[in-house]
């Protein structure tokens, strides 16, 4: 198997067990009395715990290695979905969110993605690149929906006579299984993924980055990556704030919704952004990286702004799954260009940049998600609303800032 496949198939275990919390988790703290304002919080905490994550890995990643780097995240992910079986404290939870990785939503920001982007973005040609990032994210989408279709199992333990409680704590164990694939996909990359820099096998001092270094290496592109990292950080802010623990919360609040339709509604949703990434490498080439990103990205915003709008469960679900057909059109096209935009050195700084702009921006919302999810403010949809408008200013300040914007490369 090659690196580019172990890589895209570690995200796809990785993601299945994302699916599968981003359904089951809310429901599970719910069901110990945890209040929404409280899981949103908890979410807000694990997405913090990202951004330092995040941080760190941009300082070090390429020093210490790649590979190394990416198995201790597995270890960490397996050890959350361990705590969170066994645990029921919340001040425990909190902290195991924080330090651990918590699969909260189907829109990852944890430390995976910048060292996985730079190692696709080293090992794969220019002309292939975009088609390998869809690729990347097509598995990754069809992992979160598999994975949103397993959180229904718990209602089926309980027709054999298995608690409800205790089936939600076997979904924790699963999620740790998940990571331990991870890890095992990882320890069999090649040296080939390491960066270039740094001879195989070898992992250069820290001591003097950490002294010199209070930010991830950028050389001439720092102003536009930073302009890029502030935008990517506002849809991030918006995306947490309707991520999808929090939305299946919103089903299962508004609507009533249990974990068996939540498996079916997100299975659906998944699987609809999966199949929209077959359209964006061919959108890509005939429209450009920057014109398929905005204008994919804008009608979709509209359509989640109408989830809350529509009368019924079906027809909320219905422009969910429409927008879901569209929304995720930006995102290899979004990693593509990023990696275009910058020179080859520049690569896993600007991954890390970027992936840190939007663990920040994810890890302001779900807490005033979580608040938006109770009396009127539930009834009217606001997180959905607020989101959509977010996204839309998003788009249209993107596409006014970059349009004039050249690439030395369009892949």
């Amino acid at each position: 198997m090659s690196d580019a496949r172990k890589i895209i198939t570690a995200r796809g275990v990785r993601s299945f067990g994302y699916g599968l919390m981003g359904v089951t988790l809310a429901v599970a703290l719910l069901s110990r009395g945890i209040t929404p304002v409280a899981i949103g919080l908890l979410v807000a905490v694990a997405l913090a715990g990202d951004v330092v994550g995040t941080y760190i890995i941009g300082l070090l990643a390429d020093r210490l290695g790649r590979r190394r780097i990416l198995i201790w995240l597995g270890i960490a992910m397996a050890l959350t979905g361990v705590a969170f079986a066994l645990f029921d404290s919340y001040p425990v939870l909190l902290l195991v969110a924080f330090l651990g990785t918590l699969g909260a939503s189907s829109s990852e920001t944890a430390p995976f993605l910048p060292i996985e982007q730079a190692m696709l973005a080293q090992i794969i040609p220019a002309e292939r690149r975009t088609t390998f990032f869809a690729r990347y994210n097509l598995v990754a989408s069809f992992a979160l929906a598999l994975g949103a279709l397993a959180a229904g199992a718990p209602d089926a333990l309980m027709r054999i006579g298995l608690p409800l409680a205790l089936g939600l704590r076997l979904m924790f164990g699963v999620y740790a299984l998940c990571a331990l694939g991870v890890v095992a996909l990882c320890a069999w990359l090649s040296p080939a993924v390491e960066a270039i820099s740094v001879a195989p096998g070898q992992a250069a001092p820290i001591t003097k980055t950490l002294q010199q270094k209070l930010a991830p290496p950028l050389g001439r592109s720092r102003g536009l990556v930073y302009r890029l990292a502030a935008l990517f950080s506002v849809d991030a802010f918006a995306g947490a704030l309707i991520g999808q623990s929090l939305m299946a919360l919103y089903f299962h609040l508004r609507y009533g919704a249990p974990l068996a339709t939540l498996g079916f509604i997100f299975f659906g949703s998944n699987t609809f952004s999966a199949l929209s990434f077959l359209a964006a490498a061919p959108l890509a080439r005939r429209f450009g990286l920057l014109n398929t990103m905005v204008f994919t990205h804008l009608p979709s915003n509209v359509l989640l702004a109408l989830v809350p709008l529509v009368p019924g469960l079906s027809l909320a679900v219905t422009c969910l799954l429409a927008r879901q057909a569209l929304s995720q059109l930006d995102v290899p096209t979004r990693q593509a260009y990023t990696m275009a935009l910058v020179a080859p050195e520049e690569r896993t700084a600007t991954a890390s940049v970027t992936s840190l702009a939007r663990s920040v921006g994810a890890a302001g919302s779900p807490t005033l998600g979580g608040a938006l999810l109770q009396g009127v403010w539930l009834i009217i949809g606001a997180p959905f609303l607020l989101a959509g408008a977010l996204k839309v200013v998003y788009d249209l300040t993107l596409w006014v800032i970059f349009r004039q914007v050249r690439l030395p490369i369009e892949p």
